[in-house]
């Protein structure tokens, strides 16, 4: 009699996580990884004064959805309890997995993922935030662990946003795959799969998109206010193409054009002139005061 196997993909359960990166984006993940999905959380920041304004951030964060009352005192001093912050890679050496956080450097996460891979246990899956470089090629930093590296890109702001990007290296293994899905779900995350190819899915279209935009104000189509105008209310998104490249950051939003034509040899990814000479001159949106819009007037 023949007999036909069901192969099932199995998840490694987690419960200690380690978050890289005490900046916005790692402040969040370690937020819902604690608050959400009820996992201890280390946050690791060698920057002492970014791990204090980290700390101070999930502290009035709390305080606020205490205040509005989507928790109460018990809750918030559980969550604060999961949290822990240290600027000791050491210290996530107990942890099941851990997310890196940090700037879009390829040599700045590779060496901390070769400490990182020197300090966790062997079973432990490591990830990147990553939300442009080769998660194939960033997973070769660890030839011994590359089965359980992946891509796991949130959306900012951590905390309010659904999605999380999860990215399949070359060599991530169905298991690793299947724990980080769950694990999002978990976080209260809707997940999407995308393919290891420069940008991913959101960026791919994202970025090409703020970069038009930005060409629409170089040739003067339309000021900034029209083109954010045109597009927020025309198409129904939550804020237009220029207040959202703002909040990013004009600095990341060029980085990762220049990664999309540097690696797909497009010249429909090649930046506008302008957002070049916008962030040469210092003008990188919200963080800076002044980028399409100027902050400094509010």
């Amino acid at each position: 009699m023949l007999t036909s196997l069901v192969t099932r993909n199995f998840s490694k359960k987690i419960k200690k996580i380690g978050v890289v990166g005490a900046g916005q984006m790692g402040t969040g993940i370690a937020i819902v990884g604690a608050k959400v999905a009820g996992l201890e959380v280390k946050c690791v920041d060698l920057n002492e004064s970014a791990l204090e304004n980290s700390n101070k951030f999930v502290k009035n964060w709390l305080e606020k959805e205490e205040g509005k009352g989507r928790l109460t005192a018990d809750e918030k001093y559980d969550v604060l309890n999961k949290m822990s912050f240290s600027t000791r890679l050491e210290e996530l050496d107990q942890t099941d997995f851990v997310v890196e956080a940090i700037i879009e450097n390829f040599d700045i996460k590779k060496s901390i993922f070769e400490k990182l891979d020197k300090i966790v246990p062997e079973d432990a899956i490591l990830a990147s935030n990553t939300s442009s470089l080769s998660i194939t090629k960033l997973a070769s930093t660890v030839p011994e662990r590359a089965d359980k590296f992946i891509g796991m890109h949130f959306m900012n702001p951590v905390p309010v946003m659904k999605l999380v990007e999860v990215i399949k290296g070359l060599q991530t293994s169905p298991e690793t795959l299947q724990t980080v899905l769950d694990m999002a779900k978990s976080m209260n995350k809707i997940t999407s799969t995308a393919r290891d190819i420069p940008g991913f899915i959101a960026n791919r279209i994202l970025i090409p998109y703020i970069n038009e935009a930005v060409f629409a104000l170089y040739e003067g189509i339309g000021t900034v206010e029209d083109i954010d105008i045109t597009m927020k209310y025309g198409t129904n998104v939550p804020m237009g193409p220029l207040t959202l490249a703002d909040f990013i950051g004009l600095d990341t939003v060029l980085y990762i054009q220049q990664i999309l034509h540097t690696e797909l040899g497009d010249s429909k990814y090649r930046p506008c002139p302008l957002l070049v000479n916008y962030v040469q001159a210092g003008y990188l949106g919200r963080k800076s005061g002044k980028g399409f819009y100027d902050y400094t007037k509010k």
